[in-house]
C-alpha cells in the first residue's frame, strides 16, 4: 500500500515536531498530510509557532497515530522545500470550510518525505 493510500484510509491523529534555529522544540496537533506527489506533501498553517520554526530550521518530523490500534501508525521525517500564501492550491485543499475565520495569512508548506518509519521500532525486521 502506498503511503498517500494509507492516509487516505486509515483514521488517527497528527503530530507535527519542528526545532527553531536554536534547538527549541514544539509539537502541534495536525490533520493528515496533502499528497502533491509521492515524495512530496504539504500541509496548510497559520503563522504561529510551527510556521516561525520552519523559517530559521527546515526539518520536522510527523507522527500518525491510528485510532483503535495499539501502537499502529507511521512516524515521517521531512524537509521543507519552498511555501505559498493564501493560493490558489492552499485554498482548494482545505478539507474544512469556515465561514467565520479570521483573515489571518494561511501557508501551505511542502516537505520532501525524507524516511518512513513504522510509530514503534526502526521497520527493521531483524
Amino acid at each position: 500500500m502506498t503511503l498517500r493510500k494509507y492516509f487516505e484510509s486509515v483514521k488517527g491523529r497528527g503530530v507535527l515536531a519542528t526545532a527553531d534555529g536554536d534547538g527549541k522544540v514544539d509539537a502541534a496537533i495536525y490533520a493528515t498530510p496533502h499528497f502533491i506527489d509521492d515524495e512530496t506533501i504539504a500541509f496548510i498553517m497559520r503563522d504561529r509557532l510551527t510556521h516561525s520554526n520552519l523559517q530559521s530550521n527546515p526539518h520536522a518530523a510527523y507522527l500518525f497515530m491510528e485510532t483503535g490500534q495499539k501502537f499502529a501508525g507511521k512516524r515521517l521525517f521531512l524537509t521543507k522545500t519552498r511555501e505559498e500564501q493564501d493560493s490558489e492550491l492552499l485554498y482548494s485543499l482545505r478539507r474544512r470550510k469556515y465561514s467565520d475565520e479570521k483573515n489571518e495569512p494561511k501557508f501551505l508548506v511542502f516537505f520532501q518525505i525524507d524516511k518512513v518509519l513504522p510509530l514503534i521500532g526502526s521497520g527493521d525486521e531483524t
